[in-house]
């Protein structure tokens, strides 16, 4: 997982440092932007707790998670749903119907939003979910429409 990690990262640091350079963004003025990256770049993790509580809680794993839950064992739960993340599949977020959705509603904020924080948060979401669509097996005119859209709302702000 902690190549993941560093994975989401760098992509996002790239991308972020690409559009930072391109708007003239280096002052600390923009600082919203990158904090929203950040949370934007974790958020579709959220996706396996919908899946644990929500969409599959009689599987296994998914008792295992409430349970630690419920004793406040947060750092061992956190641990077991990295552990275990590849065991999940069906996650709502990772859809491509969701995924399209997104990208709208991505544009939409990416035109009439002035907020900083709330761009870099959907720009990194959509950042995340199209890192994921690389080990898929999806069709990859999928992969090259998304790319070439997030491209396109990097460079909209």
């Amino acid at each position: 997982m902690k190549r993941q990690t560093f994975i989401y990262f760098s992509f996002l640091i790239s991308f972020f440092l690409l559009i930072s350079l391109y708007r003239n963004w280096l002052d600390f003025y923009y600082w919203p932007f990158w904090l929203g990256g950040i949370v934007g770049i974790l958020l579709p993790e959220l996706d396996h707790l919908v899946y644990v509580f929500f969409l599959n809680p009689h599987e296994v794993t998914s008792q295992r998670v409430r349970f630690l839950c419920k004793n406040r064992q947060f750092k061992r739960c956190a641990q077991l749903l990295l552990s275990t993340g590849q065991e999940r599949i069906g996650l709502i977020f990772h859809t491509i119907l969701f995924q399209a959705i997104f990208m709208a509603l991505t544009f939409w904020v990416m035109t009439s939003s002035t907020s900083l924080f709330g761009k870099g948060i959907v720009l990194a979401f959509s950042l995340h979910l199209v890192i994921d669509q690389i080990d898929k097996k999806q069709p990859k005119i999928l992969l090259v429409l998304a790319v070439f859209l997030m491209l396109i709302f990097g460079f909209l702000l």
